[in-house]
């Protein structure tokens, strides 16, 4: 059995250049400082409306796995309503259920966090829309 052995040599070299011309210059224009998150645009009053409707949509609906789309064609913003653990029993004996919307407009994503109960009519009333705090 024969081996072979090949060696590579070690070595630095170096390059010394007094011409700095070929290299990039960046002057304090250039500097953009910290990366910074964008500010969050909040909810327009229109588009609460709007997941509003959606949530009482779903919530009117029952399913365990619903979830129900919303758009406001006015500002561009969306998103989904789905509903969230079992309903329950208010203080005033109305059947009532929690929620959570998604809220997307342009590149800002944010969730809102809800309830909702029904009223003796039948129909879910939404009383509370909120960001949402993790």
């Amino acid at each position: 059995m024969t081996m072979i052995l090949v060696g590579l040599g070690t070595g630095g070299c170096s390059l010394s250049r007094n011409d700095t011309s070929a290299y990039a210059k960046a002057d304090d224009g250039d500097l953009t400082g910290s990366i910074v998150r964008p500010k969050e645009a909040a909810p327009t009053e229109t588009d609460l409306a709007f997941a509003r409707n959606a949530a009482s949509d779903v919530l009117s609906k029952g399913d365990k796995d619903a979830s129900q789309h919303w758009e406001n064609p006015e500002t561009g913003a969306r998103g989904s309503v789905t509903p969230i653990a079992q309903s329950y029993a208010a203080e005033d004996g109305r059947k009532c259920r929690d929620f959570l919307a998604s809220y997307v407009n342009g590149d800002t994503e944010s969730w809102l966090q809800g309830a909702g109960c029904q009223s003796s009519r039948g129909r879910w009333e939404i009383h509370t829309l909120k960001p949402w705090r993790s």
